[in-house]
């Protein structure tokens, strides 16, 4: 098994909060087989915590979530 912990930090709760909800469907409804999130906010931070197999599925689920979190930001600075 693999673990690895990130956090992000904004520059204020509210927009880590609405980033946070912003990703907080896909978290729920996306099936990994391969790899585990806990997606968590904490006042103005962002923690995803993984669990994987191995390096593929870790960069893989890691990448998905970098991704919907650039998405949701780019939304918010609009």
């Amino acid at each position: 098994m693999i673990r690895g912990v990130i956090e992000i930090e904004f520059p204020s709760e509210e927009i880590a909060k609405v980033v946070y909800e912003s990703v907080l469907f896909e978290h729920k409804t996306v099936p990994y087989r391969r790899s585990k999130v806990d997606f968590s906010l904490r006042e103005n931070k962002i923690v995803m915590e993984f669990t994987a197999k191995d390096n593929s599925a870790l960069r893989g689920t890691l990448n998905s979530y970098l991704r919907w979190i650039k998405v949701a930001l780019d939304v918010v600075e609009l």
